[in-house]
């Protein structure tokens, strides 16, 4: 019995591999701001919907309701772990937030401008107003900041246990 209470303590003491944090990040990074992103919509301060991710592939007005808000904000938790995935790869060993905040900046002209024609429920570029716009850059740059921050600290962390338990 207390070689199992042992071997208990042991798998709750191990920390979350850094890979499963990468993706934990950007899971919840997608939901979150995606959803705040929703309650933007809400309130009117953006004019583009979560739902947009759905309007090219699924057909039905369901899509327009509460489930399709829902899925739409599960399915870019979803995207968001690959872009997470792409910062780990990329940028993880910069710990700034400026890092960040020009991911979230090149993440908004990705979608908005590069991306755009896919999303018919996203207007043109130089047709969305200037609420859309300052909403939607302020939440790609809070993601940013979010998910390279994230990513980097964890960095960060890794390589301080490294040197401590090189010294030793």
């Amino acid at each position: 019995m207390s070689e199992e209470k042992q071997h208990e303590e042991n798998h709750r003491d191990r920390p979350m591999s850094y890979m499963n944090t990468v993706i934990l990040t950007g899971l919840i990074g997608g939901i979150f701001w995606s959803g705040l992103s929703y309650f933007a919509y809400v309130i009117n301060l953006t004019e583009i919907s979560p739902n947009v991710l759905l309007e090219p592939w699924a057909l039905g007005s369901w899509k327009k309701g509460w489930l399709g808000t829902v899925i739409s904000i599960v399915m870019i938790g979803v995207v968001s772990i690959v872009a997470a995935l792409f910062y780990y790869a990329v940028l993880r060993r910069f710990p700034s937030m400026w890092v960040g905040i020009c991911y979230g900046i090149i993440l908004f002209l990705l979608v908005f401008i590069v991306l755009n024609p896919i999303f018919p429920g996203i207007s043109p570029f130089n047709e969305l107003g200037r609420n859309t716009i300052i909403t939607s850059v302020c939440l790609y740059v809070l993601y940013g900041v979010f998910v390279g921050y994230s990513i980097s600290y964890e960095e960060g962390e890794m390589n301080y246990k490294k040197k401590k338990g090189a010294k030793f």
